[in-house]
């Protein structure tokens, strides 16, 4: 993507403010116009009656909202914070000054389909108790098409959607009729949405919104953040004309209480699942009110959920909440939750985001965080105010965890943040843009791209990129303009481009959106008993979709494609028999199955954050530190400098060792396990040139180790007289990241998977089409590799393998990640030659082993880790 500055980028000119949220008038400090100002009926009767005070950040937001001001509120979960946001709305329609149904009001977008139809539900609690005349409404996925097009005709005052709904509103014909009136937008959780390609086309359906209603005032709502500014220059869209953005910002409440759980005998060195602390978390349950036990992966929380009902004599209520579940099932657990008919939820990142849950009273993390900012995010969901501490256990899964626990207490302390910083907007997600606005009537090219170029991420849009998106969406492009099927929109007589046939328009609605996962199967439970085959083997009666009963959810198409009829797996919470497949769905009945299979979903792990990451290598390198640490952690890091040497904090460790006939290099950046994939594919390819015949890899978040059968450190050294034939400062030079990733990638599959998903983004290949079921996982593979071949060979400079390149770059391979661990670590290499495996290190072979034996996640590295050990520390005889 060539990248060409904005013509004008300023700073955010609005206004600072920051805000203690126990500030009450007559403190100092405190003579602010939104605090001497009352709150209005019939609000403050409301908020007396429920034994409330409005929150001076509360209030200065409805100041805000009086001058028509763009604002951004950072406040911590538990601040009030989407009440803070409706409070100008809500005064605004309770006025008399507006006209009854005037059309819509004012715009919410949640990340979530569950938070927008729960803070719907939540706002109609004092639309209904003040009496209020206002209609709200929510419009999501799930929302039927009839209501959605009333919705159009007859809007409600305030309606709640998501970043996909609203792109399919702005592409409605009628989009400048409905929101010719728009006075408000509100964006939730807005520090989840921006730094994602679901921001990007937010961020471009806000800049469709700017022309359309500019005289919107537009807020944001985000969690604490390190950069607001940057949020806020996305609230408002850049350039001259950008108006300036309120920050309000509240500091201060309570401080959380975190306790990292102790292990009793002894925390493994590698592993997953926590296994060992089970019993300890389900005591933990029977004592509070409510628990929620996030875990960072669904096969974690499978598990999870398994162990502790396995343990539940008591027969408490507990609950799993994961995005592969029906969406039926789980909105029966939020309302459950909700209503405080449950003791615990398992959930993954789906309960991160602001939801009310009722009488939480602690959290749980199973497993290390990966972040500060998302651990303070779930820590919030613990009482869910500002003036208590929410209480919070972290469960390490390995004494390498307990280590970047401890380093994420110490920064949730601090009030440190990692959140990611702002990225350049997706190709592919702009080409679906413009089709959509096409959709929604002529436009001109250089208006369009104008308007692109105010939308945060498209800021340094070149036109040359845009020129050659807005060729793609019209032909193809070059190597395809031949097929008619790619010609999507055409340019008139005037000028003006517009969508080529109706057919293309019912396509795009079809197909729009950027959330691109893997090919699921439905996982239904069989309704009827099994018949008897002709063959006498058990099997399904023959009545096909007559056999199936209650939904349970989604796994992924390769996961089913490895099982027989009669394998068990573990999902939604139960045991389950695989019996077979009925059209597109998995028919399943109820086990007991010895040794089931738990499904493993792509895309389920968190990256290690930078700033984490940091810490970690500061705490491992600094015994002063270690008092804190766990006794095995303690332990290890001892032996390790005993043994070997510790990981410089701005440095790497490198370590050579043989071990059963194979020569090991092992490295500890502490970059997470996506950069030391890509690092551990790169540096096989540099040691196969040195004509060391390297053999595999293996990454975690912490190290990664590659293996050969001639001996690397020879290599290094000169050992044998005959010179060193490379060194390590050239195996992991920056260089590595140029030929070496190319020719790579057009070796491996990852491009294919990258453009995969941008093919079905930019609606190169459909996944719905009119009158047609939606294509197979394997259907859609079969067409974007086709595309893919072509374009390769004919046309490589492709605007779709250039976003393919940013995808697999960004979120595949972590290279903007692995390019500055290289910059740091130039020169300060630390090498140490061992004549056995490190007592770091002993944790990457047995990931070996754990890769090679997918069974029990941990059971199975038991006996290797203590013979590993005992290897490590020369006590193996």
């Amino acid at each position: 993507m060539t990248v060409t500055p904005p013509a004008s980028t300023p700073p955010v000119p609005g206004r600072r403010l920051h805000i203690r949220p126990d500030r009450a008038p007559g403190d100092p400090g405190a003579d602010a116009p939104w605090l001497r100002e009352p709150l209005p009926e019939p609000f403050a009767g409301w908020f007396r009656r429920r034994g409330w005070s409005a929150r001076p950040h509360q209030l200065a937001m409805l100041q805000l909202g009086r001058e028509g001001r763009h604002a951004l509120l950072v406040a911590p979960t538990g601040a009030g914070k989407t009440l803070a946001g409706f409070l100008p709305s809500l005064a605004e329609l309770a006025g008399a000054q507006r006209p009854a149904r005037a059309g819509l009001h004012t715009l919410y977008v949640s990340p979530l389909k569950a938070l927008a139809v729960d803070v719907a539900r939540n706002l109609e609690t004092p639309v209904a108790e003040m009496a209020l005349d206002v209609r709200v409404e929510t419009r999501t996925g799930d929302t039927p098409p009839h209501r959605r097009a009333r919705q159009m005709r007859a809007p409600p005052d305030v309606l709640m959607t998501t970043p996909e709904q609203l792109a399919l509103m702005l592409a409605h014909p009628d989009a400048e009729k409905l929101f010719a009136g728009l006075r408000r937008v509100v964006l939730d959780e807005l520090h989840a949405l921006a730094p994602s390609r679901r921001g990007d086309l937010l961020a471009l359906d806000l800049a469709r919104l700017r022309r359309l209603a500019p005289g919107a005032a537009v807020t944001g709502l985000s969690a604490t953040v390190r950069q607001p500014e940057a949020l806020a220059r996305y609230v408002a869209g850049t350039g001259p004309d950008a108006p300036p953005v309120d920050i309000v910002t509240v500091v201060g409440g309570a401080r959380p209480e975190i306790a990292i759980l102790a292990c009793d005998h002894g925390l493994p060195m590698a592993g997953h699942t926590a296994a060992w602390a089970m019993p300890a978390v389900y005591e933990a349950i029977r004592a509070h009110r409510m628990t929620l036990v996030f875990v960072n992966t669904r096969l974690q929380a499978e598990f999870v959920f398994q162990e502790l009902w396995r343990l539940n004599d008591d027969a408490l209520p507990v609950a799993l909440h994961h995005g592969s579940l029906d969406a039926t099932r789980r909105r029966r657990v939020e309302a459950a939750m909700a209503a405080g008919k449950l003791k615990a939820v398992v959930c993954t990142a789906t309960l991160d985001l602001g939801v009310d849950w009722g009488d939480v009273d602690l959290v749980i993390n199973i497993g290390a965080p990966k972040g500060a900012s998302r651990l303070m995010q779930r820590i919030g969901r613990a009482n869910h105010r500002l003036d208590e501490p929410s209480r919070a256990w972290l469960v390490p899964a390995s004494r390498f965890e307990a280590l970047e626990c401890e380093a994420a207490v110490e920064l949730v302390e601090e009030a440190a943040q990692d959140t990611p910083d702002p990225r350049e907007g997706a190709l592919d997600v702009l080409a679906q843009h413009v089709l959509g606005m096409a959709v929604a009537g002529p436009f001109s090219a250089g208006d369009l791209y104008e308007e692109v170029r105010s939308a945060a991420p498209y800021a340094g849009l070149s036109r040359a990129d845009f020129d050659d998106v807005l060729a793609f969406v019209a032909t193809g492009g070059y190597a395809l303009r031949s097929y008619a099927q790619f010609a999507r929109i055409r340019q008139d007589r005037h000028g003006l481009w517009r969508v080529a046939t109706p057919a293309d328009a019912r396509r795009y609605r079809l197909n729009a959106g950027v959330i691109v996962e893997a090919a699921k199967v439905r996982v239904r439970l069989a309704k009827r008993p099994r018949a008897r085959r002709p063959d006498g083997r058990p099997g399904l009666a023959p009545q096909g979709r007559r056999n199936a009963g209650r939904l349970l959810g989604e796994v992924e198409e390769d996961f089913i494609s490895q099982l027989a009829p009669g394998d068990t797996f573990i999902f939604a919470g139960e045991v389950l028999r695989f019996e077979g497949l009925s059209a597109d769905e998995a028919l399943v009945t109820r086990a007991a199955g010895q040794d089931p299979k738990i499904p493993a979903w792509a895309g389920g792990r968190f990256p290690l954050s930078t700033f984490l990451a940091a810490r970690v290598r500061s705490l491992a390198a600094d015994p002063a530190q270690w008092p804190a640490l766990p006794p095995e952690t303690r332990a290890l890091l001892q032996w390790q400098r005993a043994f070997s040497a510790l990981p410089p904090p701005d440095g790497l460790l490198a370590e050579t060792f043989p071990r059963a006939g194979r020569f090991y290099l092992a490295l500890w950046p502490f970059e997470g396990r996506l950069a030391h994939q890509t690092l551990g594919v790169l540096l096989v390819r540099r040691l196969e040139r040195a004509r060391l015949r390297p053999l595999g890899h293996v990454a975690s978040d912490y190290g990664v180790a590659v293996w050969a059968a001639e001996d690397i450190a020879a290599a290094l050294s000169g050992a044998g007289g005959r010179g060193p034939r490379l060194s390590l400062d050239a195996l992991l030079s920056e260089d590595m990241l140029g030929d070496d990733l190319e020719e790579w990638l057009e070796e491996t599959t990852l491009m294919r998977q990258a453009f995969r998903q941008c093919a079905v983004v930019s609606g190169l290949v459909e996944r719905r089409h009119p009158g047609a079921p939606q294509k197979t996982g394997r259907q859609v593979m079969f067409s974007t590799d086709l595309v893919f071949d072509v374009l390769r060979r004919h046309q490589p400079d492709h605007v779709l393998l250039r976003a393919a390149r940013q995808e697999a770059a960004a979120n595949l391979l972590d290279v903007k990640r692995l390019a500055g661990m290289l910059a740091r670590i130039r020169g300060r290499v630390v090498w140490r030659a061992l004549e056995r495996v490190s007592p770091l290190s002993v944790s990457l072979v047995l990931e070996i082993g754990r890769v090679a034996a997918p069974g029990d996640p941990d059971a199975l590295l038991a006996e290797a880790e203590a013979a590993l050990l005992a290897e490590a520390l020369g006590q193996d005889g």
